[in-house]
């Protein structure tokens, strides 16, 4: 089975970073997609970026291009998410999943780690 643990998040203030990082394990399939996705309080889940394992492509959240940047280490099936200039409008739950390059919709995801954006 796949499992995924996410970490780095925590209290910073508008205009400082953080990275976020998402350890995987138990991978059976060689090409996938890892996702960033965030839910902040009372609003909807969004993707955040997504990057593939076979050429590094990646897309990102049109209000967090320039700002954010994902990045992989395939050998340690480790993920990172590179936070700048952050905003409070960032806070929220993020969230990294996983997916086959064979399948639709991300099965695998990580438990979520608070960003707190003050202002």
């Amino acid at each position: 089975d796949v499992q995924l643990q996410a970490s780095g998040g925590g209290l910073v203030q508008a205009g400082g970073s953080l990275r976020l990082s998402c350890a995987a394990s138990g991978f059976t399939f060689d090409d996938y997609h890892i996702g960033w996705f965030r839910q902040a309080p009372g609003k909807e889940r969004e993707g955040v970026a997504c990057i593939s394992s076979t050429d590094g492509s990646a897309n990102y959240l049109d209000s967090v291009k320039g700002r954010f940047t994902i990045s992989r280490d395939n050998a340690k099936y480790t993920w990172y998410l590179q936070m700048n200039s952050l905003k409070p409008e960032d806070t929220a739950v993020y969230y990294c999943a996983v997916r086959s390059t064979a399948e639709i919709e991300y099965k695998y995801w990580g438990q979520g780690t608070l960003v707190t954006v003050s202002s």
